[in-house]
């Protein structure tokens, strides 16, 4: 089902993808940026509906700004993005976090759980500076990651279809991993396959979605 929450100073309701069933175990999902968010949805979402069938309810928030939400993303940061996270959180009675790539730099501090494939926020940008040099080389012009950076710091920029303001691309660039000890890393290894986040469009792989679900549930029954 689609359902709402409201992120902190907003009075615009965001999106959540959830199969809510009211019961025990409750998984908030922060999901990958940017362009990741896209090519690993579908996985995320058949790994939830394996979560249901195992009797796990979860949800997958959209950040401000993302996919269906009215908010301006230039208006967005780091910071506003895990407030959102908290907010959704409490909202849902969530009792357990997945931070998913990027995502895992946004989780709600409160809640255990898991980071799946986690990257740093320089890599977030890497990623969108090194598509951006691409394209501007391709056109005949010279734009380095360096000089892109120190411009996007004080005016924004726009990154891989993404209007970034100043705000989101100097706090992503200071964005760590967490380190909790309630958090656990989930490698890639660990479900098989290559990454989703590598293919060049949106993709479907069940094995993937079987492997990310049972890891969930067994370490829920643990």
């Amino acid at each position: 089902m689609i359902a709402s929450y409201t992120a902190a100073g907003s009075e615009t309701p965001e999106h959540i993808f959830a199969f809510d069933r009211r019961r025990e175990h409750r998984l908030l999902i922060v999901p990958p940026l940017f362009d990741e968010m896209h090519t690993l949805r579908r996985l995320l979402v058949e790994t939830m509906r394996r979560l249901d069938g195992a009797g796990v309810d979860s949800f997958l928030i959209d950040l401000p700004g993302t996919n269906e939400s009215a908010a301006d993303l230039a208006e967005q940061d780091a910071e506003s993005w895990q407030r959102a996270t908290t907010h959704a959180a409490e909202d849902f009675g969530a009792t357990h976090v997945l931070g998913v790539r990027g995502g895992a730099l946004l989780i709600p501090v409160h809640l255990p759980g898991w980071i799946y494939a986690p990257i740093h926020g320089t890599s977030v940008l890497k990623r969108l500076l090194r598509a951006r040099t691409i394209a501007s080389r391709e056109a005949g012009r010279e734009e380095t990651a360096t000089s892109l950076l120190e411009r996007g710091k004080s005016d924004g920029l726009d990154l891989g279809g993404y209007r970034l303001g100043p705000l989101m691309i100097a706090g992503l660039g200071r964005r760590n991993i967490p380190a909790r000890p309630r958090l656990s890393t989930i490698a890639q290894d660990a479900i098989g396959g290559g990454g989703m986040w590598l293919r060049a469009e949106p993709g479907d792989d069940p094995e993937q979605a079987d492997a990310l679900a049972a890891f969930i549930t067994m370490a829920l029954a643990s």
